[in-house]
């Protein structure tokens, strides 16, 4: 029943954004991914990531089953193409994907009508996290839109000032970025675009035993990827932020205020709202490409050797883009990682059971994160002005709720036990 209620409330959620993204005139998600059956996709990596998040459902045999289906499809709409002249652009999407897609929709039908019972609710959570992936991105590109239309004015210069706090940290990663020349840019924008793909191959490591065992963890890495992704946005609506690249460089055109990223950290004036284009998506505060590394940093730390590592890259990997490419300010980041664990924190106190440590830590992220949110936004000027106090405040405030986190759900997780010795029995004389 609460699987049934949240796909109702997802579906529900999905016909209002395309409702009101069919009052702007363009298509809306469930337009955009019913297109993918047979349209080239965004994204061909994500949606057979997506197949590969509802495999750990099925038997090898039946994975070998559903990769094969899915790489036949692909090559035949791909001969089909070639045949008809078509040639897929870079702008117009993936040559490959459709297959995946497809495969992923024939589950569901085979688990509504050849499947019953536990099997049948089984394949279709399956089914359920591959298309909630995938759908997630269509969402996420309505819901910027809607941003971009519905908030005329952003908050740049206030976010700008209160960053004074912290040294103007995506100014100087900027000019790092920079002098590392195209190798470390590239590096760091395909970490940045395959955020979603690396998430998906460490939920892989988590899921590994569910054909085994036949059912679902209490918590994985996918049920907080995709509460970041619910909940992320609506802060959006409350404080709409472009990032300097666009606010104070070159991206921004007419509508910045000044070409001076990287090279000269805004001055020191009393901020105010500026207006912006109906097309940049207002979508830093907070940085959630900084909230999914950080989540992903967080469930890699039970896993082997080489998942802890590349945890940790994609997380500094993911920090350096954010900042480097002049898509986020260095407080959206501590708002992003604060954000995080005070998600993570509730859904991992819903998963072990809600006890009084975590109604406390949870409310306290929560508030904290109300006042960082709350100082960027009146307290811009007074954190500038005195960034040796404001500065190791916000690091503080952020230092604090990851000390929070590691202690609360230290004590959730499971003390090893030792195997007591049997007594020595007495000897028969």
């Amino acid at each position: 029943m609460l699987w049934a209620a949240a796909a109702a409330v997802g579906l529900g959620f999905l016909i209002a954004l395309e409702i009101a993204a069919r009052g702007y005139g363009v298509p809306g998600p469930i337009t955009n991914q019913a297109r993918e059956v047979m349209f080239p996709p965004k994204s061909g990596f994500l949606l057979y990531a997506g197949m590969a998040l509802m495999m750990v459902v099925l038997t090898w045999r039946q994975r070998l089953i559903a990769l094969g289906s899915a790489l036949g499809i692909d090559v035949v709409v791909l001969l089909v193409r070639w045949a008809a002249g078509i040639r897929v652009t870079e702008s117009q999407g993936h040559p490959f994907g459709n297959g995946a897609l497809c495969v992923v929709l024939a589950c569901a039908v085979i688990a509504l009508t050849r499947r019953t019972g536990r099997e049948r609710v089984l394949l279709l959570k399956g089914v359920g996290l591959a298309l909630l992936l995938v759908a997630g991105r269509k969402t996420g590109d309505t819901w910027l839109l809607i941003t971009s239309k519905s908030r005329p004015t952003v908050l740049d210069p206030y976010v700008a000032t209160a960053d004074h706090a912290l040294g103007n940290p995506s100014w100087l990663v900027g000019r790092l970025v920079r002098a590392t020349g195209p190798v470390g840019a590239h590096i760091l924008d395909y970490v940045y675009v395959q955020l979603a793909v690396a998430a998906v191959v460490f939920a892989l490591y988590q899921l590994r035993h569910v054909s085994r065992d036949r059912r679902f963890p209490a918590h994985h890495l996918v049920r907080t990827f995709l509460t970041i992704g619910l909940l992320g946005p609506g802060i959006y609506m409350i404080f709409p932020v472009v990032g300097p690249i666009f606010a104070y460089g070159a991206d921004g055109g007419v509508w910045a205020t000044a070409a001076i990223w990287p090279e000269t950290a805004p001055p020191l004036l009393a901020p105010h709202a500026i207006p912006f284009d109906e097309i940049t998506p207002r979508n830093c505060m907070p940085s959630l490409h900084t909230a999914w590394a950080t989540a992903i940093f967080i469930h890699s730390r039970k896993g082997p050797r080489i998942l802890r590592y590349a945890g940790t890259f994609w997380l500094l990997a993911t920090l350096g883009a954010t900042l480097g490419f002049g898509y986020h300010y260095g407080v959206d980041l501590v708002a992003g990682v604060v954000f995080t664990l005070t998600i993570e924190a509730g859904l991992r106190a819903q998963a072990h059971g809600w006890d009084r440590a975590g109604i406390q830590l949870v409310a306290y992220g929560t508030t904290i994160f109300a006042a960082l949110l709350a100082s960027y936004r009146f307290l811009p000027l007074q954190m500038a002005q005195h960034a040796w106090l404001a500065g190791p405040l916000l690091i503080l405030a952020m230092v604090s709720v990851i000390y929070g986190y590691i202690r609360t759900t230290g004590q959730w997780d499971p003390k090893p036990t030792t195997a007591q010795q049997p007594e020595p029995q007495p000897e028969l004389v």
